[in-house]
């Protein structure tokens, strides 16, 4: 999906965040337990840290792959990886989108119960756990993507 399908906006707060991240950490509670996780990177550490301390799990590995330049995709760039098929463990991701990443990420820890925040339709099957689905023509502003900005008043923007 290019940078021009992305009709929405959605933006997540650092509050709307934790408590999503709580909200997936009760749903993945009584799945468990669990012997790690494994967070993916970039986007699956906040949320990861946030999981990894309301289940008191200690072990936490991370996998670093690349897909996204900016809001266009490319090929699945693998900068680290993790041991073994993935049994007892939790993949933690912020968001699964077309799955590309996810399928990736599966195929290496095919035993891992996988979990993400947020989902889209093309992503959602691939994983085992998600909150909140958001439709596939939404872009996704994580919190670690913005800042505080002051903005005109909506009269002066319609001028």
């Amino acid at each position: 999906m290019s940078e021009a399908a992305y009709n929405k906006g959605f933006p997540v707060s650092w509050e709307q965040m934790h408590r999503d991240a709580r909200a997936l950490a009760w749903r993945l509670l009584e799945k468990g337990p669990y012997k790690g996780i494994v967070a993916i990177t970039r986007g699956g550490l906040v949320p990861a840290a946030i999981i990894a301390r309301e289940l008191d799990i200690r072990l936490i590995d991370t996998v670093c792959v690349r897909s996204y330049s900016d809001k266009s995709r490319g090929d699945i760039e693998w900068l680290k990886d993790v041991e073994g098929d993935g049994e007892g463990m939790l993949i933690i991701d912020d968001l699964v989108d077309t799955g590309k990443t996810a399928k990736a990420v599966r195929e290496k820890l095919p035993k891992a119960h996988f979990a993400t925040v947020y989902a889209k339709p093309l992503g959602r099957e691939v994983v085992d756990s998600f909150v909140t689905e958001v439709s596939q023509d939404t872009w996704i502003y994580f919190p670690w993507d913005m800042e505080l900005s002051v903005n005109a008043p909506i009269s002066e923007r319609a001028r």
